[in-house]
């Protein structure tokens, strides 16, 4: 079984070179898709081992992974992890990942936080039940934690969905298109850091394009 690690990432330099290593070191080969940084993201994902792609400009993390998908779809890999790159997700919560994988061979495996969700903050514990809630509805099938961006996607899904966003909806519409497809989705639950970190979602801004993003998929 051959598998990547996808990372998008955004001005992580203080995270992606020990988080690169760490993948590494755990068998898989690293994919960062540096989304226009203005640090140095990209040459130290480089030197510490991962395949690199950059933008020139800020596209956002759907179009990014959309542009990664694109990629990868053209390799000889089974599945893909994604995990972000501020360090958040820890690598090894992947085995987690890859013995569901190997048993139950699922579409989607959604890393789960909010069965263990001390330290996050209270509204971003509100928005994900919120639109874990919804999403789970459209798809017929229960996700705990829609909005958790840590997650194993097999290839046959890849090749057989339509992305089209551009930001963070995209960790919605791809369960959707999955279901859509038939595919079963499952979840696993990992540990999150959130101490010292930045988030880059903004959770008024967001929730808003979360429901228009919904209306359009009804």
């Amino acid at each position: 079984m051959r598998l990547v690690c996808l990372i998008p990432s955004f001005n992580e330099e203080k995270t992606i070179g020990w988080l690169v290593k760490a993948v590494c070191k755990l068998g898989y080969d690293a994919l960062v898709i540096d989304d226009g940084s203005s640090d140095k993201t990209a040459q130290l994902a480089h030197e510490s081992g991962a395949e690199v792609i950059i933008n020139e400009h800020n596209l956002g993390k759907g179009a990014s992974l959309r542009k990664a998908f694109g990629i990868l779809t053209n390799k000889d890999y089974d599945a893909v992890i994604i995990m972000d790159g501020d360090g958040q997700h820890l690598p090894e919560d992947t085995a987690q990942f890859v013995d569901c994988y190997r048993e139950k061979k699922p579409g989607i495996i959604v890393g789960n936080r909010m069965h263990k969700a001390k330290g996050m903050p209270l509204v971003r514990w509100l928005t994900n039940k919120t639109m874990s809630f919804i999403i789970s509805v459209m798809c017929r099938q229960f996700v705990p934690d829609t909005q958790c961006g840590f997650r194993l996607v097999d290839m046959r899904v890849l090749k057989a969905i339509n992305l089209s966003t551009e930001k963070f909806e995209i960790e919605s519409e791809m369960l959707l298109e999955a279901s859509k497809h038939g595919f079963k989705i499952l979840s696993v639950p990992i540990k999150t850091v959130y101490e010292g970190q930045y988030s880059a979602i903004h959770p008024v801004k967001d929730t808003v394009r979360f429901f228009k993003f919904v209306f359009k998929k009804r």
